[in-house]
Order: C-alpha cells, then sequence, then structure tokens
C-alpha cells in the first residue's frame, strides 16, 4: 500500500529555489505514476504535474511550466519536484500524489500530509 511522505518544504525569498522530496514508505514508487497538487489557503486545489498517458511525459501546469521540474531517482525510492524562480503566489501546501491523466487534466488519489512552501521577503 501506498504511503507518501512529502518534505523539503520552507520559507524562501522570491526568485530563491527549493526542491521537495516524496518518499513512499509503504511500497515502491516505481510502481505508480507520482504527481504534484498544491493548496493555498481559500483557493482550490491546483494540480501542478503528472505523468500523460500517452507518451509518459510529465505534464506542468501553465503557471509553473519552466520553473517547475518533477524527476525521479528509483535508487532512493524518491520523487523530486524541483521548483526555481518561486514566486509569492507559489504559496501553499504542496502534495504529492498517485495521480493519471484524466479527461480533464491532471487526477490525484492518495497523497502525504503535505509540506508547506511560503515565498515571501
Amino acid at each position: 500500500q501506498v504511503k507518501l511522505v512529502e518534505s523539503g518544504g520552507g520559507l524562501v525569498q522570491p526568485g530563491g529555489s527549493l526542491r521537495l522530496s516524496c518518499v513512499d514508505s509503504g511500497s515502491t514508487l516505481d510502481f505508480y505514476a507520482i504527481g504534484w497538487f498544491r493548496q493555498a489557503p481559500e483557493k482550490e486545489r491546483e494540480g501542478i504535474s503528472c505523468i500523460s498517458s500517452s507518451d509518459g511525459s510529465t505534464v506542468y501546469t501553465n503557471s509553473v511550466k519552466g520553473r517547475f521540474t518533477m524527476s525521479r531517482d528509483s535508487a532512493k525510492n524518491t520523487v523530486y519536484l524541483q521548483m526555481n524562480s518561486l514566486k509569492p503566489e507559489d504559496t501553499a501546501v504542496y502534495y504529492c500524489a498517485t495521480s493519471f491523466m484524466g479527461s480533464s487534466g491532471c487526477e490525484y488519489e492518495s497523497w502525504g500530509q503535505g509540506t508547506q512552501v511560503t515565498v515571501a521577503s
């Protein structure tokens, strides 16, 4: 059974970078397509990334495209979200999740407790 744990969040200045980690303590991440979403206070959940079912590429939402990169280290059973050029509007709790590409975009099934990212000067 998948059990995801996120880490790596924190306070960073605008323009800075953070790398979030997602570890599966319950099984092997290689068995799952992993994506990321975020939840800001009083805002709807926003999908960040997931794996395209058509070609296996990573799909990113427009607001993070070119700034965020998802990667996987199978030896460490870890998925990363590298976030560069951070903006105050990136402030949110970030979650990794088992995910798939639905008819209307990325969809998420099981996720961890999240990690807080705050972008402020």
